[in-house]
């Protein structure tokens, strides 16, 4: 399937979905934010995020705004063949800033949508995935890795920051503020010395919190959700399904009935704790 290139302003209102297939949002005018997952974040004229596939997140704009979305299915032209080496752009979500070359190439892409009325139809669907190749192999450029520019993290005070404000809007920006580099080379950086990127990691103690509260506590799942950062008890328990196979109810369902230094526990169950 081909990449679809549009151009749309995000209603004021929060929303939320996911979908199959991975997209890439650069906000052209105004302001929007998301979530992705438990990780946060504000963009503004020329910054972005990236949303890998089947991942549930939540946007809303802010007043005036207007949104360059590349839609990008897993078998596109611009991710697979010689270009396969792009779908790493989608190992994680991260947001993202465009520098004056980038600005340069995205006023030609805007050009290029304004004389294609319809969205490329005229041009036709490979001039899209050429346009969407381009920009992500840009995109990968500058924020794969740089070994030769990497700090050591002070990972305990990362980890008190994160344990601070595990119920609030957690950003990529926030944290490379707190270690004073910038986005891409603390997202690096944090890859290098954790093995997994800051969202990725900022999910793990989120699901680990809610876990000790789903099994050391009577909180309504809904409380659970709030303390932990998630958007609401929906979001939680998607975030627990893809996670560990099991909703957070079945787990406290499954700890109620099997304490622990009770003679038997089912093995599944035991499984599943192995694995949280």
């Amino acid at each position: 399937m081909p990449s679809i290139i549009r151009q749309i302003p995000l209603a004021r209102a929060t929303q939320h979905h996911a979908h199959d297939f991975h997209q890439v949002v650069i906000t052209l005018s105004g302001t929007a934010e998301f979530e992705i997952e438990g990780l946060g974040g504000h963009v503004d004229a020329f910054s972005g995020c990236i949303v890998p596939a089947n991942h549930e997140h939540y946007y809303s704009g802010s007043g005036h705004n207007r949104q360059l979305i590349l839609d990008l299915p897993e078998d596109a032209p611009a991710l697979t063949g010689e270009h396969r080496e792009l779908v790493a752009l989608f190992d994680a979500p991260r947001f993202f800033t465009l520098d004056n070359a980038l600005r340069h190439y995205l006023a030609f892409v805007e050009m290029e949508l304004d004389q294609q009325q319809g969205g490329f139809q005229g041009a036709g669907m490979l001039q899209q995935d050429r346009l969407a190749a381009t920009l992500l192999g840009s995109l990968k450029a500058r924020l794969g890795d740089t070994p030769g520019s990497r700090n050591r993290l002070d990972m305990p005070l990362l980890n008190r920051y994160i344990h601070q404000h595990l119920a609030e809007e957690l950003r990529v920006a926030d944290l490379a503020r707190l270690a004073c580099l910038s986005e891409a080379h603390f997202t690096s950086c944090f890859r290098a010395q954790t093995g997994l990127s800051p969202w990725q990691y900022v999910k793990r103690k989120r699901l680990d919190a809610a876990r000790q509260l789903l099994l050391n506590s009577r909180t309504p799942l809904a409380d659970i959700a709030l303390q932990t950062g998630f958007a609401n008890q929906s979001s939680l328990s998607h975030a627990f399904r893809r996670s560990y196979g099991l909703s957070p109810r079945q787990l406290r369902r499954e700890a109620q009935a099997h304490p622990l230094g009770e003679a038997v526990i089912s093995p599944q169950f035991t499984n599943r704790l192995a694995r949280l």
